[in-house]
């Protein structure tokens, strides 16, 4: 009974979970009109649902009715998945499940907001997903503006006001197949380039016990501002071996630091 867990009147134990490769071998065979495909893919993807629905606990609100949110999140994931770009599904799903459910979560909100301006906040949070799907990083405000033709300011003050606080530390998935977490701050690149590592380091001496493939991570990531799924991308690995060989780059370059 330990693992048993009753949800939707589903006991996800018996769950069936998809290997990355059956993924994409459904996510084909449905781009081509194989709507069964499609159901499959929905079903071998509930646990993904689950673990991020858990994320939301404790705060009041009915489990079941957040899961059935996510699988909304999950049918557009599938829908709008390209299976021509080289990324993993729970990559692309996992924010947009968390996306339909804090769209649930803030239309319940008892924090009334002018209906005028949540609508103008999920019209941008649309063209922020369709931008973030073709060009593989976040788009400026700028670009959401041009997109709606609605004034910066607007747009800004609009998506400030239905957003909630959130760790940077928060995990937002685990994959069953690495003992890393995923966290909210993996998702995120660093487009400050006034301030360098390099104001406080000597890079020579930071970077020189790092191997080849280390010190590209730590280029692309701190230097050029990449995301993990970026960073994965361009050197044709997955972002959980990214996260991996990051976090000991990052331990590395903590204790030369310490050293100097």
């Amino acid at each position: 009974m330990k693992n048993r867990i009753e949800i939707c009147g589903m006991n996800t134990k018996d769950l069936k979970v998809l290997t990355e490769k059956e993924k994409m071998h459904l996510l084909s065979k449905f781009k081509n009109g194989d709507m069964k495909a499609r159901e499959k893919l929905v079903e071998g993807n509930l646990r993904l649902v689950l673990s991020v629905v858990q994320k939301f606990s404790g705060r009041g609100e009915i489990l079941d009715d957040l899961f059935q949110i996510g699988c909304i999140g999950l049918m557009k994931s599938i829908d709008n998945f390209d299976v021509s770009k080289n990324t993993r599904f729970s990559t692309y799903a996992v924010p947009m499940i968390i996306g339909e459910i804090k769209r649930y979560l803030r239309d319940n909100n008892s924090v009334r907001i002018s209906r005028s301006l949540r609508d103008i906040a999920y019209k941008a949070l649309q063209v922020k997903e369709k931008l973030i799907f073709e060009n593989n990083k976040e788009p400026k405000i700028s670009e959401i503006s041009s997109e709606l033709m609605i004034p910066e300011e607007t747009i800004a003050i609009a998506l400030e006001s239905i957003l909630e606080p959130i760790s940077l530390q928060e995990p937002i998935f685990n994959d069953r197949n690495s003992t890393e977490n995923l966290c909210v701050i993996d998702q995120i690149g660093d487009s400050n380039d006034d301030v360098s590592w390099s104001e406080e380091l000597s890079i020579k001496q930071v970077m020189q016990d790092l191997n080849e493939r280390e010190k590209k991570i730590i280029f692309l990531r701190f230097f050029k501002g990449f995301t993990q799924i970026e960073v994965a991308q361009n050197l044709s690995m997955s972002q959980a071996q990214i996260s991996r060989l990051e976090k000991n780059a990052v331990k590395k370059i903590y204790k030369i630091k310490e050293a100097l």
